[in-house]
């Protein structure tokens, strides 16, 4: 396999992701009391990252938040968009907010490799957002390594993103690049009603406000996080041999010691115990038939033993 060449910039235009728009005077009061980020802090020049959850504080859906034209424009998966919409009108009650399903006319691009930032004018500080092409484009609030998002116009999107010098890119390419860093896709990676926040790095990846005010799931959140609960963690992991599907058992000798996630191309990642991969040198993992190395990204903070 070769590289592509450092100084392209790639983009795709997923499928797999959606849009919902919403708007109003009450709009940023409205999913403040709803989801784990602070909205206030949403604006034109800065998008957020953040998760909206059940009541006993496990994972329901994670979105990306960015404003263009007076709206808000999540950036969300597009095979659960009708449930998020669903779940955020049951809160609406008088709040004077529209909740819209924009995914046939608003498309969402990731934008990667290169000098993309550079490409699109922003400060390569995570979140940092402006206006482009009729849309917004925005640093991955997550992590600047994983390049830049955009919601823009869906009709003539491809050739916008060409005339700005990008080139068609392919999903494989991006999925090495998130999964080697450490970072989940969503429900690809995060079990639906169970996955813990802080067990997958949603604080680390800036998906947390702890000064804001309550909101869904809060309590068990921050009980999480201020008695020290957090046993497991999500951490990329190298693998020799057949790659293994989500849900595969991870075992260290005879002990389980997690779970695989999304893998692909001899890297994946998988949710671990910490008893069990901390240490140097690190231990060797088996999962199904394959043989597993797991690595801590520079931006992971694991708790202190």
């Amino acid at each position: 396999m070769t590289s592509a060449p450092s100084s392209q910039s790639f983009y795709l235009l997923p499928e797999s992701r959606g849009v919902l728009a919403i708007a109003g005077d009450d709009k940023t009061e409205f999913l403040q009391g709803l989801v784990s980020n602070d909205v206030a802090k949403a604006g034109p020049a800065q998008a957020l990252y953040s998760a909206f959850l059940t009541a006993q504080g496990k994972y329901l859906h994670d979105f990306f938040l960015a404003e263009a034209g007076g709206s808000f424009y999540i950036d969300c998966e597009a095979g659960r968009r009708d449930d998020l919409k669903r779940r955020l009108s049951l809160y609406k009650l008088r709040s004077k907010v529209t909740i819209a399903d924009a995914t046939a006319s608003h498309a969402v691009a990731l934008l990667f490799g290169g000098d993309v930032l550079t490409r699109l004018g922003l400060k390569p500080e995570p979140g940092s957002a402006k206006a482009f092409a009729g849309g917004v484009a925005y640093v991955d609030p997550r992590l600047a390594a994983l390049g830049a998002r955009a919601v823009l116009p869906r009709e003539g999107a491809a050739a916008t993103l060409q005339a700005a010098g990008f080139t068609a890119g392919d999903s494989a390419t991006y999925d090495r690049l998130r999964m080697s860093q450490g970072v989940p896709d969503g429900s690809r990676d995060l079990p639906v009603e169970k996955a813990i926040l802080l067990e997958n790095g949603f604080d680390e990846l800036h998906a947390i406000d702890w000064n804001k005010g309550c909101y869904l799931g809060q309590e068990l959140t921050a009980r999480t996080r201020y008695r020290g609960l957090v046993r497991k963690r999500l951490l990329p992991v190298t693998i020799d041999g057949p790659t293994p599907a989500p849900g595969t058992p991870v075992m260290l000798g005879d002990k389980e010691a997690g779970e695989m996630r999304s893998a692909i191309d001899g890297i994946g990642l998988a949710l671990l115990r910490l008893e069990h991969v901390e240490g140097a040198p690190a231990p060797t993992l088996r999962a199904g038939e394959a043989t597993l190395t797991a690595k801590k990204p520079d931006w992971v903070k694991l708790p202190e033993t």
